[in-house]
């Protein structure tokens, strides 16, 4: 008889292993262990109701916040220096005393840059101001002043120096350099509309300066009125203190020539001490006396350099020359006018004129 040979389980796994099958047990989710895994933040995060995310969302950003001002109110940031560049005639003791102030309550950290900077610029002297921080407890300041250019008498009788935008710096002090000469007619009520007007006062009175600088004429003038820039008004010193020349709008310098010309010719008159002031407004130069009367002159005629005894004789002889050679009167009936009075009638609109030379 032939026998049978079983052969074991464990024989054909060990078989089906060497053939490169690998059989895994089977995961149980249910196991202590596959819980454990999955329970993860993300996992639990899930479970949390959606009002409760929102409550504790809520909770982190008042901590957060309330956090970052204890940090920024420590004692860590608050100012202990503060670097102020750029001044000369800018109180730099002011400057600091304002950026301290801003800076007590809120500390470096929390500090509002912009607003320190555009309350620095409202000072009289500053035309800029930028503020930074160097943290932890430092602040920076760079001031750009304003340059003093003109000085203003105002009507209170005080001497204040302006700018080239028509904003007062500060009155003039003995140790400072005089201008040629100073500004009145100044627009001091304030504003905007006040600022542009005065600012053009200022560009005015530099055209001035400089067309008398070139002609060497800035020493013989004390002072120029600016209230109307169509009607430029120029104050002699010295001993022509008491005589104005009115120059006009156009051509300042040289119409101030013309007339300091004329003035120097006239004051060798007997009247020269009488003359109270020289018009060139309209181009030619007219001079006024204290009694009112007043002489008219042209420039580009051929007594303009002449004196004023020597004109009027001329004038005179050749009046008395006109009247010598004209022939004899003869008498004639007069000839009445035709109208019910006997009179010639008059046109409407037409009565006597007093003409001046």
């Amino acid at each position: 008889m032939k026998e049978q040979v079983v052969s074991s389980r464990g024989t054909r796994r060990a078989g089906t292993q060497q053939k490169g099958l690998v059989q895994k047990p089977a995961r149980r989710d249910g196991s202590p262990a596959s819980r454990g895994r999955n329970l993860s933040p993300r996992a639990l995060l899930a479970y949390v109701p959606k009002a409760l995310k929102f409550v504790i969302g809520i909770v982190i950003l008042i901590a957060a916040i309330v956090g970052y001002r204890m940090a920024a109110s420590a004692a860590l940031f608050q100012v202990q220096a503060i670097d102020v560049t750029g001044t000369s005639r800018t109180s730099a003791d002011e400057i600091q005393g304002l950026t301290r102030r801003a800076l007590a309550r809120t500390g470096v950290w929390r500090a509002d840059l912009v607003a320190i900077s555009n309350e620095l610029s409202r000072l009289p002297g500053v035309r800029r101001a930028v503020v930074t921080r160097v943290l932890p407890d430092r602040v920076r300041v760079r001031i750009s002043e304003r340059s003093p250019l003109a000085v203003v008498r105002t009507s209170a009788g005080h001497f204040v120096w302006v700018d080239d935008e028509g904003v007062m710096l500060g009155e003039l002090k003995p140790i400072d350099h005089l201008p040629p000469f100073f500004i009145r007619g100044w627009n001091e009520e304030g504003g905007d509309d006040a600022r542009r007007e005065n600012a053009e006062r200022v560009q005015k009175y530099l055209q001035l300066v400089k067309e008398l600088d070139a002609n060497g004429l800035s020493q013989r003038v004390s002072e120029v009125t600016l209230t109307d820039l169509r009607d430029v008004r120029a104050q002699l010193g010295g001993s022509d203190s008491q005589i104005e020349v009115r120059l006009g709008s156009e051509e300042l310098g040289s119409r101030l020539q013309m007339a300091l010309q004329a003035l120097d010719t006239y004051k060798q008159t007997p009247r020269g001490s009488s003359i109270t002031y020289v018009d060139l407004q309209t181009g030619r130069v007219v001079i006024g006396f204290g009694s009112g009367t007043r002489t008219t002159t042209d420039p580009s005629s051929s007594n303009a350099g002449q004196s004023p005894g020597e004109t009027n004789a001329m004038q005179t002889n050749a009046r008395d020359d006109a009247r010598a050679n004209q022939p004899a009167r003869t008498n004639k009936p007069s000839r009445k006018p035709e109208g019910a009075n006997g009179k010639k009638p008059t046109q409407p609109g037409v009565g006597n004129a007093l003409r001046l030379r």
